[in-house]
């Protein structure tokens, strides 16, 4: 049995309806697809896939508007929930660690700020 389910676009809050089985297993509804995730278009098969992680809309040019609504023609995505060992993932955690600075002796400095008389270093 499946259920129409509405979403505000994040963009101009104009609702879309989707076709969904009765289990929903939404994250968040974004201006932005999140890392890593894969999306489909409304119209192609997304529940139970597996290498589906959501839907990606186009406002107002992808068929999904609710009667009256008109739409920006901005993407937007409905992210679902991701598990990887059981444990859900968060997306807005990065995907791998970044180095930001070396602090060995050998590492330059920053700025060290005016020479000189005047200024508020006097």
């Amino acid at each position: 049995m499946s259920f129409t389910v509405t979403y505000y676009c994040p963009h101009c809050e104009a609702l879309v309806e989707l076709d969904r089985e009765g289990y929903l297993d939404d994250k968040a509804v974004t201006p932005y697809p999140f890392e890593g995730w894969s999306y489909v278009a409304p119209d192609e098969p997304f529940e139970d896939e597996a290498d589906v992680d959501g839907v990606a809309f186009t406002c107002g040019e992808d068929g999904t508007l609710r009667d009256g609504e008109t739409g920006c023609g901005e993407s937007f995505y409905l992210s679902f929930i991701r598990f990887d060992d059981g444990r859900e993932i968060d997306p807005r955690q990065p995907s791998e660690q970044v180095e930001l600075a070396d602090e060995s002796p050998s590492a330059p400095s920053g700025p060290r700020g005016p020479s000189g008389p005047g200024g508020f270093w006097s």
